[in-house]
């Protein structure tokens, strides 16, 4: 279940630029995962970490304003 919600947050984010532009905001994962779990989306660092590695993706950002490259369209 909890994976399903990591996948959710990242089709959410990869739709809605808005709620993209929150996420990447944050600097650190336990402030994406404590903001994540607040809007309903209730997942763990390690369950976060996980969809990522096995996406091959980072949740390293860059850029001005910041971006990350974990959002699914």
């Amino acid at each position: 279940m909890s994976r399903e919600n990591v996948e959710r947050l990242l089709l959410a984010g990869g739709k809605d630029k808005d709620l993209r532009a929150k996420y990447n905001a944050f600097e650190t994962k336990e402030e994406f995962v404590a903001s994540a779990v607040q809007d309903g989306f209730d997942f763990t660092i390690e369950e976060l970490d996980k969809v990522i590695a096995d996406e091959g993706d980072s949740f390293e950002s860059a850029g001005n304003p910041r971006t990350r490259n974990i959002w699914w369209r």
